[in-house]
């Protein structure tokens, strides 16, 4: 049996290489308050950090750049309030850029999330590409979600289909970067970057100050 799962493992991680293999992944933290007014409280700044995604790129430490733009590929200071924005996040290091899609957004009494999806880069029209920016293939997801439940919250990053884009036009001339990001730099980073992340989001870490 042993032997057998070795084998599988082996199995799987070779079609990840070649984007024939997807992974789910989950990161998540809490904190608990001392009565639910103050949950409230710490919930309502949590939203506003969730959806602050420029302010992302001020954690501490080795962190990633994250970026809000709109439709046409224009730069946007202010939080995410709807679907179809992008968000361009760059690596610590030497990568190239990566683009995400706000394809979902929700808002509810007691739950915030957004969920992204790799995609091509914003351009103003009639430009057109089929590249997809990123080094997941457009099928996966990342949703970011924070939630109270009575006293505690709770902040995640979701992935689903995390596949790698290595296959195909939508790779375009990424491929081997992909791969090497996907398989190295950034599976090197991943749960720093978003442990850190959602610890943030439920206030168990802050922000660096703004630069004036």
């Amino acid at each position: 049996m042993g032997l057998k799962n070795f084998l599988n493992k082996i199995k799987h991680e070779a079609e990840a290489l070649t984007g024939d293999a997807t992974k789910d992944k989950a990161y998540t933290n809490q904190n608990t308050y001392p009565n639910e007014a103050a949950a409230k409280e710490a919930f309502e700044l949590s939203k506003q950090k969730l959806f602050d995604v420029n302010r992302w790129s001020d954690l501490p430490g080795i962190n990633s750049t994250f970026e809000l733009f709109d439709e046409t590929g224009n730069k946007l200071n202010q939080p995410v309030d709807k679907t179809g924005y992008y968000i361009r996040i760059e690596l610590p290091g030497p990568t190239p850029e990566n683009w995400v899609h706000v394809r979902d957004l929700k808002v509810e009494e007691h739950r915030a999330e957004f969920t992204v999806n790799p995609s091509t880069k914003p351009q103003p029209a009639p430009h057109e590409e089929n590249e997809i920016k990123h080094f997941f293939a457009k099928e996966a997801s990342s949703t970011f979600r924070v939630e109270r439940n009575g006293n505690t919250l709770i902040g995640y990053e979701i992935g689903r289909n995390e596949a790698i884009n290595n296959q195909g036009e939508e790779a375009g001339d990424r491929a081997l970067a992909n791969t090497l990001i996907a398989e190295g730099g950034w599976a090197g980073v991943q749960k720093l970057q978003w442990d850190k992340l959602t610890a943030y989001l439920v206030h168990l870490e802050e922000a660096e100050p703004k630069q004036k």
